[in-house]
């Protein structure tokens, strides 16, 4: 860790980069929200963070270090808050020659496949914005400002490939209203306040049982004011001889402590909403493409043991699946067969006999999965093989390195209460898929498989699909509306857009992304290529490639 951060710091010295130097850089962070795993490295905790501090500061970058979320941050590394309500729950610098920092301001929340949108209101974030700052924070900094995608196999455990589009600057980079305009009115009222903000004495007074101000006064006569309601409905305060009407769970600020130049609550700035046209469907069965990849049974595998092996551990990252493969003969006085197998990783899919059987998978909030499925076996040798799967990696926590996943039981059932447990069996595996590993998604490479021309089948398990399209015209950001398929990766012109997870839906039985961003820079004019790996049936005929652009709505 010493010599990868020295590296970096000694990269930023090089090009001149922190602000001690003339350059942009005016904080640097070590470790993020450590304390959340703190006390389960007991005794070792502490003093890890103490090391941490020491050797950053040590490396003399002339601007502060910080560290998030860590009450304990020795001096001279300043804690700093993160989360929505800072402005209500920072307890504030553990010093008094430290500021008070806000380095992670959600604008929303990351989202998971199986959950919804979390959906937070401009009125709320400016409130807490003031509201820090009232109470003498010194920085914001919003997370995020602008969303983004998880494009290829980058986005953490069961997250969705778009990241925090619900931010200022949505996943594709447009607005939105009213939470962009509504935020930078407040950035306009703070800077008006600034110089009295920065050189005025503060003083706080009741204005009622829930209203309060907080005000700073220069020598000078300069004087800015915050003004803030807590009540659920308005309230008439009297401020320096004015009566004032604040809005129900509010923040007026009054520069010049006359004249309100922002509430909180108040929002003039016009809303808008994100439209989605087609602009090309994948209907015509002619223009598709297929590849069925290979199931991979016990002679195929390239790797044996006699245990069932971490998934992670044995794939290295390289790939979300790990093919886990048996051969046994049938003896077993089964009547009504059922294979039964329990998994930490995030989705299972069975084969019986090269036979699809079903799958089963888990879910952010379920750490492992049980995988039960009625089975036929055939007289004398049966194959079985398990393809886990996982969509992506944990983020954080503790002990990250002593972390399951895959196949951990793999048993039949028979009879009731018997089992025949094959967990400590001889397993065959192979990592990755054969399309994966030959790279079919890439123009160049199309043609080391062969590929059906004859009409394609849809709902089919570990297929790949591909057609060409040409780009749409204009200059408007570009989604693929994957509603009508199942799981899988989709890639154009080689570059992958993330996976996608149709057919795991919420609560209310709704899929958590069925729009997928295409960067037009991933685009040329005509001839892309667009390749698609089914897990577990969808069909692309229902495909269809979109522009995306805002309309305003009052």
């Amino acid at each position: 860790m010493q010599n990868f951060t020295t590296k970096i710091v000694n990269l930023m010295k090089s090009e001149g980069l922190y602000a001690s130097q003339g350059g942009p850089i005016i904080l640097s962070q070590i470790e993020n929200e450590y304390q959340n795993i703190e006390r389960a490295f007991l005794e070792k905790g502490p003093s890890y963070v103490r090391w941490a501090a020491k050797m950053a500061v040590d490396l003399q970058t002339g601007v502060p270090w910080v560290m998030c979320k860590q009450t304990d941050a020795p001096d001279p590394v300043i804690n700093t808050c993160n989360g929505m309500r800072c402005g209500e729950t920072f307890g504030g610098p553990n010093s008094p020659n430290k500021p008070s920092l806000w380095t992670e301001n959600w604008t929303s929340y990351y989202q998971v496949y199986g959950g919804k949108t979390y959906i937070r209101s401009a009125e709320d974030i400016a409130f807490q914005v003031a509201l820090f700052i009232a109470r003498n924070g010194s920085y914001v900094n919003y997370y995020m400002y602008h969303g983004g995608t998880n494009f290829g196999r980058t986005s953490s455990a069961y997250i969705i490939t778009a990241y925090y589009d619900q931010a200022p600057l949505d996943e594709y980079g447009l607005l939105r209203q009213p939470k962009w305009g509504h935020l930078k009115e407040l950035h306009g009222a703070i800077k008006l306040c600034s110089t009295t903000l920065l050189q005025g004495a503060q003083t706080n007074f009741s204005l009622g049982q829930q209203q309060e101000a907080i005000v700073f006064q220069e020598e000078n006569g300069g004087c800015a004011a915050f003004l803030i309601n807590n009540a659920k409905q308005n309230a008439t305060v009297q401020f320096q001889n004015l009566f004032l009407e604040l809005l129900p769970k509010s923040i007026s600020i009054l520069p010049d402590c006359k004249n309100i130049t922002f509430s909180s609550a108040k929002v003039n700035t016009v809303f808008n909403e994100r439209i989605m046209k087609s602009a090309q469907t994948f209907d015509s069965i002619s223009s598709w493409e297929e590849f069925k990849d290979v199931i991979v049974n016990f002679e195929d595998a390239s790797l044996k043991s006699n245990e069932l092996l971490e998934h992670t551990n044995t794939t290295k990252d390289k790939s979300d699946y790990l093919w886990y493969t048996l051969r046994f003969e049938h003896t077993l006085s089964c009547t009504k067969p059922i294979l039964h197998a329990q998994s930490f990783a995030h989705v299972a899919h069975a084969f019986l006999n090269d036979i699809y059987i079903g799958a089963a998978n888990g879910s952010s909030n379920v750490k492992n999965f049980l995988m039960n499925i009625p089975i036929k076996l055939n007289d004398g040798m049966n194959n079985i093989s398990i393809l886990s799967v996982m969509v992506g990696l944990p983020d954080s926590g503790s002990f990250l390195e002593r972390r399951v996943t895959g196949l951990t039981t793999v048993a039949i059932q028979c009879n009731g209460n018997e089992f025949y447990n094959f967990t400590n069996f001889e397993w065959g595996y192979k990592v990755g898929l054969l399309g994966e590993e030959l790279r079919i998604y890439r123009e160049e490479n199309l043609g080391d498989v062969e590929w059906s021309k004859n009409g394609i089948s849809t709902n089919q398990t570990l297929t790949w699909y591909k057609i060409s399209f040409d780009a749409p015209l204009g200059n408007d950001p570009v989604a693929l509306n994957l509603s009508s398929m199942g799981k899988g990766e989709a890639w154009i012109n080689g570059q992958s857009i993330g996976r996608y997870w149709i057919s795991f839906h919420d609560y209310q039985g709704n899929p958590s992304q069925i729009m997928y961003h295409v960067p037009r820079s991933f685009l040329k004019t005509s001839g892309n290529l667009l390749v698609l790996l089914e897990e577990a049936g969808g069909n692309p005929l229902q495909i269809s490639l979109n522009t995306v652009t805002i309309i305003n709505t009052q």
